[in-house]
């Protein structure tokens, strides 16, 4: 490929990718497509925007189409086969992303498009990942006391420093994009491994709204498996502690041991305390029964690791055919 025609090629690419997963998302798409669109065609930049339909059981599949028709020059989505969720979707989007920078966001309207234009600002100074921080998060008081919760047990065990991890609205720099695709992981939580990977990371405050329509797709369990997977994904210590806490478990039932054999020897046979026996035993086997749990977890990701089975399959790809080259190889 000749000079000219790798400078052509710079040429055409977008500064600006912007990824949304999509999942049964009929009711919010509309409107998304008028803000977003309006605000992206305001920044006066070359843009892209990639919608990754993640197995939608509604007609969002097809608005996407719709939509891609109105706009195929700035416009690309990509079906999923199947269900894969959120984050896989976003590996997708990343893929197939062709931007210096990389924005994610998503498709509901809690985070509004209008509030790219903070991120870029961010990216323009220098920083190579611009993470979020939602002011007055609209959200239901548990979803906002578990956030906390797993925010504060994340610090404790891990090196991740994010105040809101949450918040999906976040800005990549190209390097930290294709760092984030070598690392070939199955599971993997994006804002935490883009974390690890950026040299001069940074946070913003953005607005949150109310979802504009529909509900979230993230349910109690989902939340859990989620924070499971980035507990493991990135810590070692939840094991080691229960190695330490299981050994001071050990001393202490092993002197336990020692004082009821001596007191059987001193004050003979006695059923009194037969009851707090019990109660201890059954403590002792729901941790034991914790501790199996726990390295269940760490198991599980070598197990899905090891079979290297792709985070998803692409049903279909709607974009424009590149322009053919001139000058050859």
């Amino acid at each position: 490929m000749t000079k000219q025609t790798e400078k052509n090629k710079r040429d055409n690419e977008p500064e600006l990718s912007v990824v949304i997963p999509v999942y049964n998302e009929e009711a919010v798409l509309p409107e998304l497509f008028t803000r977003l669109y309006g605000v992206l065609d305001a920044l006066e930049r070359r843009y892209e925007v990639i919608f990754i339909d993640d197995g939608s059981r509604d007609r969002s599949a097809a608005l996407l189409r719709e939509q891609y028709q109105q706009r195929p020059d700035v416009t690309r989505v990509i079906c999923l086969r199947a269900n894969a969720g959120q984050h896989a979707a976003i590996m997708a989007g990343f893929e197939y992303s062709r931007g210096r920078y990389v924005i994610t966001l998503d498709a509901d309207l809690q985070n509004p498009p209008e509030e790219i234009g903070k991120l870029l600002a961010e990216l323009d100074k220098g920083y190579d990942y611009v993470g979020t921080i939602r002011r007055k998060r609209q959200d239901s008081a548990w979803r906002r006391w578990a956030s906390r919760a797993m925010n504060l047990l994340r610090e404790r065990i891990t090196n991740i420093r994010m105040t809101d991890q949450g918040c999906m609205l976040r800005a990549y720099d190209r390097d930290i994009i294709d760092a984030i695709l070598d690392s070939h992981e199955t599971q993997t939580f994006i804002p935490a491994l883009a974390y690890l990977f950026a040299g001069n990371p940074t946070e913003i405050t953005v607005e949150h709204n109310e979802r504009a329509a529909g509900e979230s797709k993230y349910s109690l369990f989902k939340l859990i498996h989620l924070n499971f997977d980035l507990l493991t994904g990135f810590s070692l210590m939840p094991l080691q502690a229960f190695s330490l806490f299981g050994i001071g478990i050990s001393i202490v039932s092993f002197l336990f041991v020692i004082y009821l054999a001596i007191r059987r020897l001193v004050v003979g046979p006695e059923v009194e305390g037969v009851f707090t026996l019990f109660a201890i035993v059954f403590l002792l086997i729901g941790i034991l029964l914790f501790g199996i749990g726990l390295l269940g977890e760490y198991v599980g990701r070598i197990y899905v690791q090891a079979r290297g089975r792709p985070r998803y399959l692409v049903k279909v790809v709607l974009q424009q055919r590149e322009a053919p080259q001139q000058g050859g190889e």
